[in-house]
């Protein structure tokens, strides 16, 4: 495996998916004790929830957060990963990257719940999304603390089209450092795993048992474990 420049990985900058926030991230600084862990709020979420996205803003969190850095470790979920992947084709900087849930084509059949919505932004209202997410994500286990409020998301239209018309597996095969690739057993983005792996040859891929799209939520001790082993690898 490819060490980074620097030798040692300080950091894990960690991307949270859509309809949530770096909340979602609250059980990981202690999981991941050692290093240090940066949680971000993408534009149109949590203390952005209100600023315009785009991926050029996206990229800026990241840069701010220090997810360009050598000693780097870029950890995205769902619309995270999505994002970060293209972050690291583009900016060539983190140590590692690992996408969690995001092994879905953007532009597929399984994301078209997603376009649809974007394509009837006005007459879908976002709330409703949202509470749906919420009920879903309850019973699946997923800890009351870590769930978004069920407010109104006004970006998520401008969030899905940005992600469906301009990120998808080919930036895998731009990303110059380690990546890792996490899924749930039963994660509906798996569905294109084996292309991003044929994408990116030197990826790993690991499948969380038991878990399905929300794994770093209901699964947060093994998804955890994954990242630390695979900043120690990367650590040498």
């Amino acid at each position: 495996m490819t060490h980074p420049p620097g030798g040692q990985v300080t950091r894990f900058v960690l991307v949270h998916g859509s309809m949530s926030s770096a909340a979602q991230w609250a059980d990981y600084p202690a999981l991941l004790r050692g290093r240090d862990v940066v949680a971000v709020d993408l534009p149109g979420h949590g203390t952005r929830r209100r600023d315009a996205f785009t991926l050029d803003r996206a990229a800026a969190v990241l840069d701010e957060a220090g997810a360009g850095r050598p000693d780097s470790v870029l950890v995205g979920h769902s619309l995270g990963g999505y994002v970060a992947a293209r972050y690291a084709a583009e900016r060539h900087g983190p140590a590692g990257l690992v996408l969690i849930g995001a092994t879905g084509d953007p532009g597929g059949i399984v994301a078209g719940p997603y376009r649809a919505f974007a394509a009837a932004a006005g007459r879908i209202p976002s709330r409703a999304l949202v509470r749906v997410r919420l009920a879903v994500a309850r019973r699946l286990g997923v800890r009351e603390a870590l769930l978004p409020d069920a407010a109104d998301y006004p970006a998520l239209p401008a969030v899905w089209r940005a992600v469906a018309q301009s990120c998808g597996p080919a930036d895998v095969a731009r990303v110059a450092c380690p990546i890792l690739l996490v899924n749930g057993r039963f994660d509906q983005m798996r569905v294109d795993e084996r292309r991003y792996l044929r994408l990116a040859p030197t990826a790993r891929l690991a499948v969380v048992p038991g878990a399905t799209h929300l794994a770093p939520l209901t699964h947060p001790e093994r998804v955890a474990e994954l990242l630390r082993r695979f900043a120690d690898d990367l650590s040498g």
